[in-house]
């Protein structure tokens, strides 16, 4: 299959890849598929794919759980070495495409003192469940390249 296809297969569509690439096999190694599921289980388990309860919950421990997922992924991708080239070409959109402009922005308001704003925080939350739908996205993609069941439904919300 080629990356493209495996993308839209995905519904990952919206990501701006380079046509070499998007033509490029797909082809996932061993440590590919263990570093998705790394990363799967981080995803899975942190605000990224589960919800913020209106009345419970803190902004800035969210965005910094979000941002988290840099050092993670970066973690990820070192611990399991050159052989996770196609995860970590996924991965790397990700984190430059999806998440970098919602930290960007956020982190931004948050250090501005943004997050004492009941307004701010409504619309960061409301930015959020956006970054989460494409976050859950992902993570079933990640699901399918560790060539395990997804479980981002599993739970009833």
């Amino acid at each position: 299959m080629k990356f493209g296809k495996w993308l839209q297969k995905g519904n990952m569509t919206s990501l701006k890849i380079k046509a070499p690439f998007l033509e490029a096999e797909w082809s996932p190694a061993k440590s590919d598929q263990d570093a998705a599921w790394a990363l799967y289980i981080e995803l899975l388990t942190r605000i990224a794919t589960q919800p913020l309860n209106d009345k419970h919950g803190d902004e800035k421990t969210a965005l910094n759980s979000i941002f988290s997922l840099f050092v993670i992924t970066r973690e990820v991708i070192k611990s399991h070495g050159r052989g996770c080239i196609q995860f970590a070409k996924l991965a790397v959109i990700v984190l430059n495409q999806i998440i970098r402009p919602f930290t960007a922005k956020w982190h931004s308001i948050s250090i501005k003192d943004g997050f004492s704003d009941d307004e701010v925080c409504r619309q960061f939350r409301t930015e959020l469940v956006q970054l989460q739908d494409l976050l859950c996205t992902y993570t079933r993609m990640l699901a399918d390249m560790a060539g395990v069941e997804d479980l981002t439904e599993f739970e009833d919300r």
